[in-house]
């Protein structure tokens, strides 16, 4: 299974990207974590990234598709992958699509969380304060929501119209949302 996970902060993509890596068996790709063990690890990219990252920049599009394809290359991957949260825009979905019809792993489905938006709220300010982190804003996070929306509404359309996109309701109990993605990959799986 060559799974796409798509969702605004909060629909629950991490949670349940774990619980697919189990049950697909293949490992649970985010760029975040990547970026950062690369940067531990003092790969090549990871130093470049490290670099812009103490500036104070943004990691480019070309470095995280470099470390997407330094993973890609891994054994564990052959017989799929689940990818958290990227890609973010039209850009890294074209790229993405391109390296891995170099690689020959094409994506089978990228399944769109949907929560409504005043539940996501509720959800990402629930979280900050049980961290004790006071960045999290109701109006914070609203414009953080806006901003994902913004960029991730094409990437959204951009699988609707390769065929691969499924929408699943993200509200419900963490087994309940699980069956549902697993119903839609089968669903997109079979088509």
């Amino acid at each position: 299974m060559r799974l796409v996970l798509l969702g605004a902060p909060g629909s629950g993509k991490g949670t349940q990207a774990a619980r697919l890596k189990d049950h697909y068996e293949v490992p649970h790709i985010s760029t975040g974590d990547l970026l950062r063990g690369e940067v531990v690890a003092g790969t090549a990219l990871g130093n470049e990234a490290k670099a812009i990252m103490a500036r104070g920049d943004l990691v480019s599009d070309a470095i995280l598709l470099g470390m997407l394809e330094n993973r890609f290359s891994r054994a564990d991957v052959a017989r799929g992958f689940i990818l958290d949260g990227y890609p973010r825009n039209l850009a890294q979905a074209a790229a993405l699509d391109d390296l891995l019809a170099r690689l020959g792993q094409p994506v089978d489905v990228a399944i769109q969380l949907e929560v409504p938006v005043e539940m996501l709220v509720e959800r990402i300010a629930g979280r900050a304060q049980a961290e004790g982190r006071a960045d999290d804003s109701a109006d914070a996070v609203r414009h953080r929501l806006r901003v994902y929306e913004e960029q991730t509404a094409p990437v959204i359309g951009h699988y609707r119209d390769k065929g691969t996109l499924a929408i699943v309701d993200g509200v419900g109990g963490l087994d309940e949302v699980f069956s549902r993605i697993i119903s839609a990959c089968g669903q997109a799986t079979a088509a």
